[in-house]
């Protein structure tokens, strides 16, 4: 189990979390029902998505099992690159990140495989995913001269997201500002003419 506790650690921490802050808002609250955090710019609004993260849609009763088989399928992979990382004492870092992701796509494979049929409104692989942090940090209108969204409205942070979807965000934005420490190769100095130490 060596290498394996605070990975492990954060993979419960995350999904715990993440599962009963869903299991409160869907216990709690109706679709569209919101109440204010922090003034207009934090707030909590419940609603669910039958795609991917961050309210994206993936079409139909075929597209969103597909979606859900492909979810299991892609948690097995990051599983299996997880333990690949910890076997190989790869950095740190790189072991804690991809455990955030792999914690953050087994939160949103329970609501797509699981509340389905826990509440009664689909059946397996057919849930809908719980959603609720909203941060309408700026709102406005463009410019009409604005190409095409002239004179519509605008919000800056649209998306409506839950903690798995942060713990997704938050581990590949990390590994993407960091990548060439997690990745850095050992650079081994080949002896040549202009180099040697010459003795006497």
């Amino acid at each position: 189990m060596k290498g394996y506790t605070k990975p492990l650690l954060i993979i419960f921490l995350v999904l715990l979390a993440d599962q009963l802050l869903k299991t409160w808002i869907k216990t709690n609250m109706y679709i569209g029902q919101e109440f204010k955090i922090a003034g207009n710019w934090f707030i909590i609004h419940f609603t669910e998505n039958n795609g991917m993260a961050f309210g994206l849609e993936f079409g139909g009763e075929f597209g969103k099992l597909a979606l859900s088989l492909f979810r299991i399928a892609a948690v097995a992979g990051i599983g299996y690159g997880l333990h690949y990382l910890i076997q190989k004492k790869y950095h740190r870092g790189l072991i804690m990140n991809v455990a955030l992701i792999f914690s953050g796509a087994v939160g949103n494979i329970i609501d797509s495989v699981f509340y389905g049929k826990i509440y009664g409104y689909e059946g397996w692989f057919h849930g809908r995913v719980v959603d609720m942090f909203y941060f309408p940090i700026i709102q406005g209108n463009f410019p009409s001269w604005v190409p095409v969204w002239g004179g519509e409205d605008f919000v800056f942070f649209r998306p409506v997201f839950n903690i798995a979807d942060a713990a997704i965000s938050v581990g590949v934005i990390i590994i993407l500002i960091y990548q060439k420490t997690y990745f850095k190769e050992e650079v081994t100095e080949e002896i040549g003419p202009n180099n040697e130490i010459v003795e006497d």
